[in-house]
């Protein structure tokens, strides 16, 4: 596998669920100084130029929810996911989902001094909802889904961490302590040195 990265990207949690999977895997940092991100090359792999891009053989895989999920059924032997079919993996789509499709946007609009101009018509509604929600989605004890560890946290709770440490987010006490937990995972302090305010 060929992972395609640069530690100042979203592909640090990518990063981290390889560790976590203790993945063979090939790193291919990507130089944003040198515009490698945009050069015809890799825009084979990701037309949108970005990162994290995952490439395993004829597969080739983009966005952190997608790799991160791809990886854990590669690698069921780790039990990063819980049994397809199961009520585990129902909520385990959700946290999957929910940290890009709804967190993030509204988080990135937010950090801009941005609202959308109709919340009905947007997927993450308004901030009051998407802190209420990430507020009950948050474990008290453990992890996402008890006391299994999954790729689950590696997105949800690494997208936390990232909006704790980018001030995108005032975590609330349950919210810092479960980001303190993901901190003191080794994988995690393996890949995010430069970022580990733990």
């Amino acid at each position: 596998m060929k992972h395609y990265f640069n530690p100042m990207s979203r592909a640090i949690t990518t990063d981290w669920m390889l560790n976590e999977l203790d993945a063979p895997h090939e790193q291919i940092t990507i130089d944003f100084a040198s515009n490698e991100n945009n050069t015809a090359e890799f825009r084979k792999i990701n037309p949108m130029g970005k990162l994290p891009a995952l490439v395993d053989g004829d597969a080739v895989v983009t966005e952190v929810s997608a790799i991160c999920a791809y990886l854990a059924d590669k690698f069921p032997e780790k039990n990063l996911a819980p049994d397809v079919g199961s009520v585990e993996r129902a909520a385990y789509y959700r946290y999957l989902f929910f940290a890009c499709n709804t967190i993030e946007p509204a988080f990135a609009l937010a950090a801009c001094g941005l609202e959308h101009p109709d919340p009905v018509s947007a997927g993450w509604g308004d901030m009051p909802r998407v802190l209420a929600t990430i507020e009950d989605m948050t474990p008290e004890t453990d992890w996402a889904l008890g006391e299994q560890f999954t790729a689950a946290d590696v997105v949800f709770g690494g997208l936390l961490d990232f909006s704790i440490t980018f001030k995108w987010l005032e975590p609330s006490p349950k919210v810092a302590a479960y980001v303190a937990r993901i901190r003191q995972r080794p994988a995690y302090r393996a890949t995010h040195s430069a970022f580990d305010n733990a």
